[in-house]
């Protein structure tokens, strides 16, 4: 099945689940599309299975509460941000539910973390003004950054290129193989007051960043010339929260929730609104991804809902 302006607007709600008794702070698929992993702040860390649709398992972080989770190569392990006591990132083996590893560092909130497509490498930005480069065998930072604001940062699909968007108005590209000499290239974006970034995203064919705000639009741009494609705007938020935007795996839709219940849909060439959904969430639709391997998205309040298309368009 093909992706459509038809297809996306046949998508409808398949499975709800009220797991979490509070906010879902993040999610992320598995690399192959089998399992999703979500952290809230109930303090608890769930993991679905996508072939079944039904949760898995849940874990729990009582200690050091959960922020920021991702899978990392292994299906069996993710990547952890804390949001209590530190703000180590923590390594786990969700097989044996015990931490493998700590990465010490960050003295702030970690605000993002993106794991290489490529190896065993990880980045990660903080409310401190750095980002850092890891490697998941060493506990050792391997590489610091400090810069002038709040960073977010993620990897090329590639795994080669990283950017960082800084103080909601620059973004940078650096070489991960030579990180050291500096940003190879430098994006101005003009800045808009009333919001920050809270997000940046490459697409799978590596040609454009998408940026995330906490305001009432997102930023696609072009990721080699650094121009500002489009501006999605006309969607709902009026409280301000962070609102995770995504591509479609193929590169041509984007993606966000809104804090209606509803998801905004958008062609990545024209700019043109292709569909709005009604999400039947009870609160801001903070996080959002489309299923890297089969026709399936994600999108969760305190709940977490799947969804599924209503039309064969192949």
């Amino acid at each position: 099945m093909k992706l459509t302006d038809e297809s996306l607007r046949s998508f409808r709600v398949a499975k709800v689940f009220q797991e979490n008794s509070d906010k879902i702070n993040c999610f992320d698929f598995s690399p192959n599309g089998q399992a999703i992993i979500s952290s809230s702040d109930d303090d608890s860390i769930v993991l679905y299975d996508c072939g079944e649709g039904r949760p898995k398992r849940t874990l729990y972080s009582k200690k050091y509460g959960v922020d920021l989770v991702r899978y990392t190569h292994a299906i069996d392990t993710a990547l952890c941000s804390s949001n209590k006591i530190d703000d180590t990132i923590r390594y786990l083996s969700l097989k044996y539910n015990k931490y493998i590893r700590y990465f010490p560092g960050h003295d702030k909130k970690v605000v993002a973390l993106s794991m290489s497509p490529a190896d065993e490498t990880f980045i990660s930005a903080s409310l401190d003004k750095t980002i850092r480069l890891w490697d998941l065998r060493v506990p050792n930072c391997q590489g610091l950054m400090y810069l002038q604001g709040k960073p977010v940062c993620a990897f090329d699909p590639e795994g080669i290129i990283f950017a960082a968007g800084v103080n909601s108005e620059i973004v940078k590209l650096y070489d991960l193989r030579a990180f050291d000499k500096g940003p190879f290239a430098n994006f101005e974006i003009q800045q808009d007051k009333t919001c920050e970034w809270t997000g940046l995203k490459f697409s799978n064919d590596g040609k454009r960043i998408l940026i995330s705000t906490n305001g009432s639009f997102i930023h696609l741009i072009d990721s080699f010339r650094g121009v500002v494609i489009h501006s999605f705007r006309g969607y709902n938020n009026s409280k301000a929260v962070a609102l995770e935007s995504s591509f479609t795996p193929d590169s041509q839709f984007i993606m966000t929730g809104s804090d209606n219940g509803k998801i905004h849909v958008w062609n990545g060439e024209s700019g043109v609104k292709v569909a709005v959904l009604n999400g039947k969430h009870t609160g801001p639709i903070t996080c959002l991804q489309f299923n890297p391997k089969f026709m399936t998205f994600a999108s969760t309040c305190s709940n977490m809902v799947f969804w599924l298309p209503t039309i064969d368009d192949s």
